[in-house]
């Protein structure tokens, strides 16, 4: 199926494994499995259920807030673990969330709502220490959008989030030297507290443009490594303050472009 949307042209695919693919001007976003939300396709999402699933017990309702919604694979999966869970999605492109809905339904009584608004803006409009969890998965045209990773919108959400609560974070980089994920580790440790990095090796050494995740919170984060370990591929879990080093901070006022994927990087 296709059908124009806000940011371009949305096709959903099925595939032979029985999973859908969403894809936006060709660009992957999503793939869904209907049958069973658990199942996760793309590698960062699997690492970002591992940080859920050690910082929340599953079948334990949790308050989620994710920024960026495409085909709500990562809200599937939380409403297929842990049901009764709150979650709001900030996703301005109400004609692509349209098409989602009705090309691949939510499970009814999900518990799932989406807010077509920017994520600058929804994170604004939410309630102070009302969040255990806050994930940040929004690109525009291949790069993470430079007012989702500064200090003052970082501070927004340390202000949304619990004491306990934990920012969850999908960048992406592979320039030379990693300057954009350095700086807004730096940037999440000055405003959340400590965390950790979750990459593949080849990323992180500069070999190989890929996802990173960042995890913060002001609470000690649980031991992530063995999850790391037994990742296929495994990634590699490090320090925010190791990546960071003596980074300067990001603000609104900097000018900072994030690093766009290169052309094709994410049309398999």
């Amino acid at each position: 199926m296709e059908r124009k949307v806000g940011s371009g042209t949305a096709t959903v695919e099925a595939e032979a494994d029985g999973t859908y693919v969403l894809r936006v001007d060709g660009s992957l976003q999503s793939q869904v499995d209907l049958a069973d939300p658990t199942h996760l396709s793309f590698e960062y999402m699997r690492r970002i259920a591992d940080v859920l699933d050690v910082i929340a017990p599953r079948k334990q309702p949790i308050a989620v807030a994710h920024v960026g919604g495409a085909a709500l694979s990562l809200p599937r999966y939380v409403a297929g673990t842990r049901p009764r869970s709150r979650q709001v999605v900030l996703e301005p492109d109400e004609d692509l969330t349209e098409f989602v809905r009705e090309t691949l339904p939510l499970p009814k009584r999900s518990g799932i709502k989406v807010r077509g608004v920017t994520g600058r803006a929804g994170v604004t409009d939410l309630y102070e220490d009302s969040m255990d969890v806050l994930i940040l998965d929004a690109f525009e045209r291949e790069a993470v959008p430079a007012s989702l990773v500064t200090s003052e919108f970082f501070a927004e959400c340390a202000r949304v989030l619990r004491p306990t609560g934990v920012l969850i974070a999908n960048l992406i980089d592979g320039t030379a030297g990693l300057p954009f994920i350095r700086r807004t580790a730096a940037t999440v440790r000055a405003t959340l507290g400590e965390g950790v990095v979750l990459a593949e090796r080849k990323v992180l050494r500069g070999k190989g443009f890929g996802n990173v995740i960042l995890v913060a919170s002001r609470h000690p984060l649980p031991e992530l490594a063995a999850a790391g370990r037994r990742a296929q591929p495994p990634y590699e879990v490090l320090a925010l303050s190791e990546l960071a080093g003596k980074a300067a901070v990001l603000t609104d006022g900097d000018g900072f472009t994030p690093p766009a994927a290169p052309p094709g990087t994410f049309r398999a």
